[in-house]
């Protein structure tokens, strides 16, 4: 089966749209205030309906409340969850559409916490201090591949490029990747040929 691609960190209709002409699988919309990707629900709902109904929606949340993760999804039309904070297990169940828990990983050690979370698919990506993501930092790959025999699809992110995504790919064989800062011109605007590259190259590591 060909790697899922997902688009992250979409902030505007025409980026989100390019993804998806691109031949993006899935594209993050992010309700995280402190983040430079930041959009707000009009704003996100507003890219939603634009897009095609096969492109897959993702809200990415930290720490967000029952309340506003309804709304999301309601106002949206997400498909997925990704929670990227403190979240506990038992909120990650609460939602009527599918969920990924993202891990900042570090070490081996980071890897003993995935269990705990029986969301649909684990997001590994890499550990910044005082960062929670979209920092381009890369980890230890084979560190991926022993979250592989865990027993969760992966989403591999963490300093993905259009260069070094094939590699990636061959080597931890995730079920997705995820990138965001690796195909962008500044924080929040994507690059169209960074975009176009990156999926490119996922797909024939893939095919």
């Amino acid at each position: 089966m060909s790697t899922i691609v997902k688009i992250c960190g979409i902030t505007n209709i025409d980026d989100g749209l390019a993804a998806a002409d691109a031949g993006a699988d899935a594209i993050g919309l992010m309700f995280f205030e402190q983040s430079p990707r930041n959009v707000s629900l009009q704003t996100a709902s507003e890219i939603a309906n634009r897009l095609p109904p096969y492109v897959i929606k993702v809200g990415v949340f930290v720490n967000p409340s029952e309340e506003v993760v309804m709304r999301a999804i309601s106002e949206c039309g997400l498909n997925i969850l990704q929670f990227h904070g403190e979240e506990t297990p038992e909120f990650c169940q609460l939602f009527p559409v599918m969920t990924i828990k993202a891990f900042r990983v570090k070490d081996e050690e980071s890897l003993k916490a995935l269990p705990e979370y029986q969301t649909d698919a684990w997001l590994l990506d890499a550990y910044v201090a005082d960062k929670l993501g979209g920092t381009g930092a890369k980890f230890n790959w084979d560190l991926a591949i022993a979250a592989q025999k865990l027993g969760r699809p992966i989403f591999l992110a963490g300093g993905l490029t259009p260069e070094n995504v094939a590699d990636a790919i061959r080597k931890v064989q995730p079920y997705a990747v995820d990138v965001s800062s690796g195909v962008e011109s500044a924080p929040g605007k994507k690059d169209y040929a960074k975009v176009q590259a990156f999926i490119k190259a996922a797909k024939s590591a893939s095919a």
